[in-house]
């Protein structure tokens, strides 16, 4: 009598992950999502740790969710999985201001960002 498990939203041999409030521009944070698209999942994980970008550290913790919940929840082979998606989108952009000379304001803006990965399970070809 209870109701109908929701439909997945993404396919079978695919898991997900997603990031929200991430405290970088969207631009910045694409630029390592870039880094990583396509690849084997260990190669990523690889980068992602030795990168200077400061936002490194947090695309890696969601990259780590992906592969977790491809294996925990989906029972995907964590050997044979690549990163299909990494999309970048905005969150809310915080206004703050400074005061300028001759009474003027100069607004800042403080945005945020969110990351969602998709990992997918492929077959190795022999």
């Amino acid at each position: 009598m209870g109701k109908e498990k929701n439909p997945r939203r993404v396919a079978e041999n695919e898991a997900m992950a997603k990031l929200r409030m991430l405290r970088t521009s969207p631009q910045k944070l694409n630029l390592v999502a870039a880094m990583i698209r396509g690849k084997k999942v260990d190669k990523a994980l690889n980068d992602l740790t030795f990168s200077k970008k400061r936002i490194a550290d947090d695309v890696r913790k969601c990259l780590q969710s992906a592969i977790a919940n491809a294996e925990n929840n989906h029972n995907l082979d964590v050997d044979e999985l690549i990163v299909a998606e990494a999309y970048v989108g905005k969150n809310l952009v915080m206004k703050r201001g400074r005061p300028r000379a001759r009474g003027r304001f100069g607004a800042l803006r403080k945005p945020f960002s969110e990351l969602t990965i998709k990992v997918r399970q492929i077959e190795e070809q022999a």
